[in-house]
């Protein structure tokens, strides 16, 4: 004698368990790269979200070791891993195939901001506590707030209190 058991799903049975918020030191500086002398129009596009971007930067640029910066975004090692290993992926096919190459995206919160003057080009990093209304080399009010590019502000500053520093 069998048993048959069934059970219906449920769209919402199965949900996805909720990625973990990436710590981010700092936004990017600059967030588009593409072949010099081809439109931009006529490339097809890649994305490194954010956390690629900074495992790139901790691993490759200030070289770190894998353990150290997977604590510094406060992620696993293995999360860390596997975000390394598609940020290089991404980077050789921009560099390879000759795609536009976006930074933007990712589930992130930066632990401090830049803020560019767009009328000197000064650029100054600072927290998100204090808010800076003037450039300090020229007095300027025409002030880019860099992680505000990104939608991050207040959020960032609410989920670093407490937190390593």
């Amino acid at each position: 004698m069998f048993i048959i058991l069934s059970y219906e799903f449920n769209k919402g049975d199965f949900m996805p368990r909720r990625k973990m918020q990436r710590i981010v030191h700092r936004p990017p500086l600059y967030t588009e790269f593409k072949p010099v002398g081809i439109r931009r129009s006529s490339l097809d596009s890649i994305e490194l979200s954010i956390d690629e971007y900074e495992a790139i930067r901790l691993a490759d640029n200030i070289g770190m070791n894998h353990n150290d910066a997977a604590e510094e975004m406060e992620i696993s090692r293995s999360t860390f891993s596997r975000l390394i290993e598609n940020a290089r992926k991404k980077i050789a096919e921009f560099i390879i195939e000759g795609k536009h190459l976006q930074i933007d995206g990712g589930n992130i919160h930066f632990r401090g901001n830049i803020i560019k003057c767009n009328s000197c080009g000064h650029m100054f990093n600072t927290n998100f506590e204090n808010k800076i209304l003037k450039c300090p080399s020229c007095g300027s009010d025409n002030l880019v707030d860099l992680a505000g590019g990104f939608g991050h502000g207040r959020c960032c500053s609410n989920n670093n209190k407490g937190r390593r520093r």
